[in-house]
């Protein structure tokens, strides 16, 4: 009956449209009233928010928060597009592996999807239509690669999911991120050449020697910021919540040093990184509170019974949470689809062998893709906005990418060697 409660109240109150930090924590109330006094059901709630926020590792998010925004607004955009463009542009189609290829880098740098969809789309939206590209198939182009950034560290969602499954490593998620990211970016430019082939896009100008070189150092100071922060996590010189410090400064250096930030305008930017990282942090809190509830409520225990009556064939077991969590991210958010359903899932996958860091990254990579579907895909809407076009202009040149998403995800799920490789060959 109480996880009943829970998941109808919570359904309920999203149906009302409150906001779904609010939600969750409201339904979390709302069912413990019906297990315990209401006075302590208050109390309860209170400190698993308050104790759910109480973590080290936490602060890490803030900080990698903070440089994202730096790098959003420091000129970092520009420069790696122009080395993408001179590695690829001369390709038929070229400027779509270009706006892959920066998503991938911007996202990796900034650690966010949002970001990345809002600064490659700003510049590259214009060019591929100044070059006869179609405006909907250009902006899901940059929709579905701005996702990569999620994967390929650093990542604030992998750190919440850290946090969320009990202490799986940050090092191994981050260096576990790197083949099944830069894999779905490949996936996609196949796509992309695919496309290009078939409605005879144009080829650019071959870069000369001279000119990759000239981008790539100009790219460079960018590009070792990744160098900086997973390599000293690796090697053991700092911590993750550290490294996202040491991010805050190195961004902070760079976007002085390419003039694109004035100590006026960092006030602004210090505002918006606070505002983004108050919205988190009471999800994490709220998801907190939701998370007791259901361990209270025994209700793990009720999914992993349901599944296993199902099925308990490994095979059978990942492919029915991977349809679950494709359908959660359709309506939730990436962040609170994380904290809630990984302490659902995680014991039953550990149960059936499944290594944590590589369920991690299926859960990561599944969510990821609802990031680019309606009705509150915060991706797709930054990207449809920025190429100022309606979301159903962009849904049918999307498909074809979505799906190969799909397809990708279907390979690092069934394959464990593309996201373990990495972490055992570092000793993870």
């Amino acid at each position: 009956m109480e996880i009943l409660i829970l998941i109808i109240s919570f359904l309920i109150f999203l149906i009302l449209r409150i906001p779904i930090a609010y939600s969750i924590g409201l339904s979390a109330l709302v069912t413990l009233c019906f297990s315990i006094p209401s006075l302590a059901s208050f109390t309860v709630v209170a400190q698993r928010m308050a104790t759910g926020l109480d973590s080290f590792s936490l602060i890490a998010i803030p900080f990698f928060i903070f440089a994202g925004e730096l790098m959003n607004k420091g000129g970092i955009a520009k420069r790696l597009i122009d080395l993408a463009k001179s590695l690829v542009g001369s390709f038929p189609g070229g400027l779509a592996y270009v706006n892959i290829i920066a998503c991938m880098l911007f996202g990796a740098v900034s650690g966010s999807a949002v970001a990345a969809a809002s600064a490659i789309g700003g510049i590259m939206g214009g060019r591929m239509k100044k070059e006869g590209y179609d405006e909907g198939y250009s902006a899901a182009v940059n929709i579905t690669s701005s996702t990569t950034g999620l994967l390929i560290p650093p990542s604030n969602v992998l750190i919440v999911y850290s946090l969320a499954s009990g202490g799986t490593s940050i090092a191994a998620l981050f260096i576990a991120g790197y083949l099944p990211g830069i894999l779905i970016g490949f996936l996609l430019m196949l796509v992309a050449g695919i496309y290009a082939y078939k409605k005879k896009y144009p080829t650019g100008a071959k870069a000369k020697i001279r000119e990759i070189i000239k981008h790539f150092f100009k790219a460079l100071p960018s590009l070792l910021l990744l160098v900086v922060v997973v390599g000293g996590i690796v090697a053991g010189i700092f911590t993750a919540t550290e490294a996202s410090a040491v991010a805050v400064l190195y961004a902070l250096i760079l976007s002085f040093i390419y003039k694109e930030i004035t100590l006026q305008e960092l006030p602004e930017i210090i505002l918006k990184s606070v505002g983004t990282t108050s919205i988190v942090m009471l999800l994490v809190a709220a998801s907190m509170s939701m998370s007791w509830t259901m361990s209270y409520e025994n209700l793990p225990q009720a999914v992993t019974e349901m599944l296993m009556t199902i099925s308990d064939n490994k095979i059978v077991v990942l492919l029915v949470i991977n349809l679950i969590l494709l359908g959660v991210g359709i309506f939730m958010d990436i962040t609170p689809a994380v904290l809630i359903f990984t302490p659902i899932f995680l014991p039953i996958v550990t149960a059936l062998g499944i290594d944590p860091v590589h369920f991690g990254i299926i859960m990561i990579l599944n969510l990821s893709i609802g990031l680019c579907t309606p009705p509150v895909g915060s991706v797709l809407f930054v990207g449809c906005s920025v190429a100022e076009l309606s979301i159903s202009r962009v849904i049918k040149p999307l498909m074809p990418l979505f799906l190969i998403m799909i397809f990708g995800l279907l390979l690092i799920t069934y394959i464990p060697e593309i996201t373990l490789w990495l972490p055992e060959w570092f000793g993870f």
